[in-house]
């Protein structure tokens, strides 16, 4: 197909729900341009790979300029690209804050600003902020404060760009996801992990991605944080 085929940015894009996510997206036979730091290129002619830390600046113009070279256009942007640190409050250095939020928050930054300044030019387009579940249900058996800071942050920006930008065309949203089956989670800690949700059993990436999808098709959803954490964010 030419230049009207959909294009999507996916950040933290080569393992877990990054990587499920391009799959996905080439399923709805969108181009992707796939970013991660260790990302390799791709043999499918539609999926563009840009290695690099999206904390960085230049990482992120090369993300937007590639996208718009190779593909001619921007019409979804996945910030999936996350770092987790699980630890008491106390015991967090300097170190972790700034590789936590440079990626979470900075990287976010950046490259929504880029993407957006794109779409607003079409007057089209979609955000999708991933976040995590426990913003709003803290673990006491895990404390990770950092991460509800940046995913917090995120759930917050999320709504706010998208009141600021609904005028022109552009929806922004969120999935907020629980305990997922991923390269994070040691498989030892499987069976425990699947106990703490109300369903019974962990998330899998293709969840996430069903998520991300459903919100992509639909049109009059913006500004929702979707949880998808097998019912715990309810109770459990």
């Amino acid at each position: 197909m030419g230049r009207e085929q959909k294009v999507v940015i996916i950040t933290g894009a080569s393992q877990g729900i990054g990587a499920g996510l391009v799959k996905a997206y080439r399923d709805r036979d969108y181009r992707v341009v796939a970013n991660s730091r260790t990302i390799k290129p791709s043999l499918d002619p539609d999926v563009l790979a840009v290695a690099g830390d999206i904390a960085q600046p230049d990482t992120v113009q090369r993300v937007i300029e590639a996208a718009l070279e190779r593909f001619g256009r921007v019409d979804s942007l996945i910030n999936n690209a996350g770092i987790f640190v699980a630890k008491p409050f106390t015991d967090y250095d300097e170190a972790d804050y700034a590789d936590v939020l440079g990626t979470n928050l900075a990287g976010f930054f950046d490259i929504a600003q880029r993407a957006i300044t794109v779409m607003a030019k079409e007057r089209s387009g979609h955000v999708v902020d991933i976040t995590a579940s426990l913003v709003d249900q803290p673990m006491s058996a895990r404390p990770a404060a950092l991460a509800a800071l940046s995913k917090g942050g995120l759930n917050a920006v999320t709504r706010s760009l998208a009141i600021e930008y609904a005028s022109r065309g552009i929806r922004v949203n969120a999935v907020a996801p629980g305990v997922i089956r991923t390269p994070l989670h040691a498989p030892y800690t499987h069976e425990a992990l699947a106990k703490m949700n109300p369903l019974g059993r962990l998330g899998e990436v293709d969840d996430i991605a069903d998520a991300v999808l459903y919100l992509e098709s639909a049109s009059f959803v913006t500004g929702v944080v979707l949880p998808v954490d097998g019912g715990r964010s309810v109770g459990i």
